[in-house]
């Protein structure tokens, strides 16, 4: 998925935990994707719901979006599979030995990645690789 559309990413999400709650065999992503949507519960019904799709999450009435959350999720493991940006995985490791759990340092580096992306939409510039390294490794009590 290089550029997906909002439904796209949606029913991926639905259809991976579709496929994981029948025991059907799962793409590589799709085994992340499920075990992301399984450290959720909350979020269970929404991805058994093929109408959710089209549901809305506006950030004024106070409701994060799913979605997005999940993406995120999906996204950092991605990148600590491949260390991009350089870093990540240290600071991430890092985060996990000072949150004590790794699912709460993934919050941490997701609350990160946030900051990053709305960053560069607010600069109309790319995202910035070693701000958002530093950044979670600021969360994990490490001097930069």
């Amino acid at each position: 998925m290089f550029n997906p559309s909002r439904d796209q990413v949606r029913s991926f999400f639905i259809e991976t935990w579709r496929k994981y709650l029948a025991k059907e065999v799962l793409t590589p992503m799709e085994t992340i994707a499920a075990d992301i949507i399984a450290l959720h519960p909350e979020y269970h019904a929404l991805v058994e719901d093929p109408d959710a799709i089209d549901r809305d999450f506006p950030p004024e009435a106070g409701q994060a979006n799913p979605f997005l959350h999940l993406s995120l999720h999906l996204a950092i493991e991605e990148q600590l599979s491949i260390d991009q940006p350089p870093g990540i995985r240290a600071a991430f490791e890092a985060a996990c030995a000072y949150r004590g759990d790794r699912h709460d340092a993934m919050h941490d580096a997701l609350e990160c990645l946030g900051e990053t992306l709305f960053s560069a939409q607010r600069n109309g510039a790319p995202p910035d690789g070693g701000a958002y390294v530093a950044a979670l490794r600021r969360r994990a009590g490490l001097a930069l």
